[in-house]
């Protein structure tokens, strides 16, 4: 070896190949600081309404919605993506600066459709 420095993930990718891991395996042994939150969307409410991160924390949302199709929509992260019944969407997101930012369901699911919001609250 030519005597630069290994990386972390490259150490962490010899270190799995050591164990035998592949796959999923070495996906979860290189993102095991990532935090995932689960989201339920449904008529006419996302729970958990209240996401707290801090700044610059990254987190997976996986989205769910059991009844019909919604939509997630956070102008502020530029996030936005359908939940089509019996799938799952994933969504990272970055938290860059502290405040409250509202999201909300954005494909109409019925009436109630306007109330379906919620706030992502990054604290420092």
């Amino acid at each position: 070896m030519s005597g630069a420095p290994v990386s972390s993930r490259r150490r962490a990718l010899v270190w799995a190949a050591g164990l035998g891991l592949g796959g999923l395996g070495l996906r979860s042994v290189l993102a095991a600081d990532e935090r995932t939150i689960a989201v339920t969307a449904k008529k006419f409410v996302f729970e958990p309404d209240e996401i707290h991160l801090r700044v610059g924390e990254t987190v997976t949302l996986v989205l769910t919605a059991p009844e019909v199709t919604m939509g997630f929509n956070a102008p502020d992260f530029q996030a936005r993506t359908d939940i089509v019944p019996g799938q799952e969407a994933r969504l990272k997101l970055t938290a860059t600066r502290a405040g409250r930012f509202p999201f909300s369901c954005d494909v109409f699911c019925g009436s109630g459709h306007e109330q379906m919001d919620g706030v992502i609250v990054v604290e420092g």
